[in-house]
């Protein structure tokens, strides 16, 4: 992936009151378009602020940088900005979707965000030794294997990795897909869709039906990639998803409870996905930021020596 080396934007200034640079180049694909991400941050820059790096979902086919789900979005003042007031900056990504490139541009888009991230620390006052990856969806999938993979040579190709200095905190991974192969076995009788049908998402994410292309579901399959050196992980999976089944997240903990990772699982009752059918969701939203900041640490402080 080509460097990029374009200037910032001009900063902006939420009605909230945190800092934003809006569509940040960090990555030129050879014939592909720009890849952009939106940077929120403080007020002040008295420490370097620990990163939450968001991906949204959309079934890998659909969604945008500045959407952080459907549930949220009648908030007066939004996610982004909350998670600003308690101390994070906030990089939301735009990815390649499936129409664009088949697996694992999205991956590398991830990493390619990372290094970015690393490269611009310094100038921007962030604290690339504190990262929570955050997604949901589509974008808890890609968080999952962005975690997991982190310096797996392997994942190499044309891009690197994030390298020295870029540290997985923790994975908030909202309800995102897991295991590929089990998806459609695991699927409740009144799932919206097939996993394993010709034109699914699954299917167009990896460029053919999940049966027909065991090791390209495999790769891109989080539960395939856990180690002992996973990061500490919050799955957070409504029982009531049509999309994306719960057993999912549950087989997702299983994998990381067997190498003894420390991971979370909250099943959320009769929840659907995206959080449909929760009355409120600030519950879910408080808990995955009560573990963003566990796992950083004190914020407003110096990263502990």
């Amino acid at each position: 992936m080509a460097a990029n080396a374009s200037p910032l934007p001009a900063e902006q200034t939420t009605p909230a009151g945190a800092r934003v640079l809006r569509g940040v180049e960090y990555g030129s694909p050879p014939g592909f378009r720009p890849l952009l991400l939106d940077l929120y941050r403080p007020a002040r820059d008295e420490h370097p602020a620990p990163v939450v790096v968001f991906l949204h979902g959309g079934g890998w086919r659909i969604g945008r940088r500045d959407q952080f789900g459907p549930a949220f979005a009648g908030w007066q003042v939004g996610p982004f900005d909350r998670l600003v007031r308690a101390g994070f900056a906030v990089a939301s990504l735009d990815y390649r979707l499936s129409g664009e490139a088949v697996f694992p541009a999205q991956l590398h888009d991830g990493k390619a965000a990372l290094r970015w991230l690393r490269a611009h620390a310094g100038e921007l006052g962030l604290d690339a030794g504190r990262v929570v990856l955050w997604g949901e969806s589509a974008g808890g999938h890609l968080a999952a294997l962005l975690a997991l993979t982190d310096g797996r040579p392997e994942w190499e190709g044309d891009v690197g990795e994030p390298g020295p200095g870029v540290t997985v905190a923790g994975v908030v991974d909202w309800y995102g897909p897991a295991d590929l192969r089990t998806m459609q076995r695991q699927s409740r009788p009144d799932a919206v869709s097939a996993p394993d049908a010709v034109d699914s998402r699954e299917a167009l994410l990896i460029g053919a039906p999940v049966p027909r292309a065991a090791e390209r579901a495999a790769a891109a399959s989080p539960v395939s990639h856990v180690s002992a050196a996973a990061p500490p992980f919050l799955l957070a999976h409504g029982t009531a998803d049509r999309f994306v089944p719960s057993g999912q997240s549950e087989q997702l903990a299983a994998a990381l409870r067997a190498h003894g990772c420390r991971v979370s699982l909250h099943l959320v009752d009769d929840a659907d996905h995206l959080w449909a059918g929760l009355p409120d969701p600030e519950p879910v939203f408080a808990e995955a930021l009560e573990f963003a900041v566990q796992v950083c640490g004190p914020l407003g402080l110096p990263a502990p020596a």
